[in-house]
């Protein structure tokens, strides 16, 4: 006779269990703290890169080819040879992890912030410089607001990559939730491993919501515009079945 499931789904194993988001509360906060926070700085420092190198590749034309070939080739580096490559500078710490994950986003920032300079409308500029802007003056006022869109659709593609990426982090100690899945992973802890990659998804989601809402914040003008053109669907539409009815009579 064969004896009974135990009742607790711990001792089942199985994926979900809520015993195990009871029983293993701080343990999941401690992970989800460090891994938004490898994530965040990570790509703020990514920027901080990025916006540079956009502005010397769009100054100067002939260092936008190295700039973008050297970015993409960072890209390409498996994450397992970057860290390998880090290890000797940075040691096995949270540096490591946070200079990697800011060399990878690199790519995608640096075309997006490049990609919304360069589509600037000339008029825009030529109007600038006959208000009297300087170019710095121009560059903050003018480019890089308009360029906002561009370089926020590469910032939330890189922030969700590099919330994927920091997982990677574990093999050194610092993965935030990606800690947690390897140790799952190597003990079949079901519920581990499912909660700790629903998580990372979540995070993914929060953070890419929180960027849009901040993008919007940042454009009103492009609101204003939205608004301007349901307003005037609104109105052709609501003149077309008069026109109808005239012609009809």
């Amino acid at each position: 006779m064969t004896a009974p499931p135990p009742d607790d789904c711990l001792a089942r194993n199985d994926w979900i269990c809520g015993d195990y988001l009871s029983t293993r509360r701080q343990i999941l906060l401690d992970a989800v703290a460090q891994h938004l926070q490898l994530t965040v700085v990570s790509v703020a420092l990514g920027l901080v890169l990025a916006v540079p190198l956009a502005l010397l590749a769009r100054r100067r034309r002939w260092t936008a080819g190295p700039v973008l070939g050297i970015t993409t080739v960072l890209y390409t580096i498996p994450s397992l040879a970057m860290f390998s490559l880090l290890l000797p500078v940075y040691g096995l710490s949270a540096t490591l992890v946070v200079v990697g994950l800011a060399l990878y986003s690199l790519t995608l920032l640096v075309r997006n912030i490049l990609a919304g300079l360069d589509g600037v409308p000339a008029e825009a500029r030529e109007a600038a410089r006959g208000m009297g802007y300087g170019p710095m003056r121009q560059l903050l006022t003018v480019e890089l607001p308009l360029a906002v869109p561009a370089a926020m659709a590469g910032l939330r593609i890189a922030t969700v990559s590099a919330v994927a990426l920091t997982t990677v982090g574990a093999i050194v100690g610092y993965g935030g939730l990606g800690n947690l899945i390897y140790a799952g992973m190597n003990s079949f802890f079901k519920a581990q491993v499912l909660t700790a990659s629903v998580l990372c998804v979540l995070i993914a989601v929060v953070l890419d919501l929180l960027l849009l809402g901040a993008e919007r914040l940042l454009t009103p003008w492009r609101r204003a515009s939205r608004r301007g053109r349901v307003r005037t669907r609104a109105t052709a539409g609501g003149a077309r079945p008069a026109a109808a009815v005239g012609r009809r009579t």
